[in-house]
């Protein structure tokens, strides 16, 4: 499997992962023609796209998925109350593209789609396991908390993608309204960079794990005190990068390195 960020962070979000014969977005929150050049960089071409599958309806999720599937001719795959909240936000889309998953899984070629509920302030998002035989993926961004459900889905995966948003104390002490303070740190918000450290050490077992810590936000937090606060989590517990996990960010402005395993 080939798994890559293309943009992570509170200003957009859209991921790829590949099989042998499949090829998908996780999200396609940044313009068209953003998603189109990280797809050029990491040399792959939006023409062999076989679906998006968004998340949730929020901004920096959706942004670009209208156009891209438009453009190209891919399905877009939601749950109902996504495809009701987003559907006025992405523009026309083709009565065969709109594919609504809910519940169900979503086989493709070689890849079997699940999803698994998220607690967040959208409608009603949900992360996703990707798999391909035995190889599996887990995507858990935009969760207020890390529920016993998400930790039983992720923790036999391979590769996770797992928000590390703010510090809490920048998000206290920064220049965000009460209110949006009050949303982030809710259990409808974001994951902080230490319940993010936390959530790793509860999903530690024997099977090496690629780790990607997401969704930074750009005002509350710095990808370096993101990093070194999960590092010193992990040391705490006596989890060895290197040995037990890789551990790494993903990038906001441009595709985060490419991971095949």
């Amino acid at each position: 499997m080939i798994f890559c960020p293309l943009y992570s962070g509170s200003s957009g979000n859209s991921i790829f992962v590949a099989s042998q014969n499949t090829k998908i977005l996780v999200d396609a929150g940044m313009p068209g023609k953003s998603i189109e050049g990280a797809l050029k960089y990491i040399n792959q071409n939006p023409n062999d796209l076989d679906g998006i599958f968004i998340t949730h309806e929020h901004s920096d999720h959706i942004k670009g998925a209208g156009i891209v599937s438009r453009r190209y001719n891919i399905p877009i795959y939601a749950n109902e109350d996504t495809w009701k909240a987003m559907e006025s936000k992405i523009g026309n889309i083709k009565e065969d593209n709109i594919r609504i998953i809910n519940n169900n899984s979503v086989d493709i070629m070689d890849m079997h789609i699940t999803n698994y509920k998220l607690s967040h302030d959208a409608a009603a998002p949900i992360g996703y396991a990707l798999y391909t035989g035995k190889k599996k993926v887990c995507i858990a961004t935009d969760l207020g908390y890390f529920s016993e459900e998400v930790k039983n889905i992720i923790k036999d995966a391979d590769v996770v993608l797992l928000e590390s948003n703010h510090d809490v104390e920048m998000v206290k002490f920064g220049p965000y309204p009460y209110s949006l303070k009050r949303r982030i740190l809710s259990d409808v918000g974001h994951l902080s960079n230490d319940a993010c450290g936390q959530a790793i050490v509860d999903i530690m077992s024997n099977k090496y794990k690629h780790i990607i810590l997401g969704h930074l936000s750009k005002t509350n937090n710095f990808p370096d005190l993101a990093y070194q606060t999960v590092v010193n989590i992990l040391k705490e517990n006596n989890i060895e990068i290197g040995k037990d996990i890789s551990l790494n960010l993903a990038k906001r402005d441009m595709p985060s390195n490419l991971i095949e395993f």
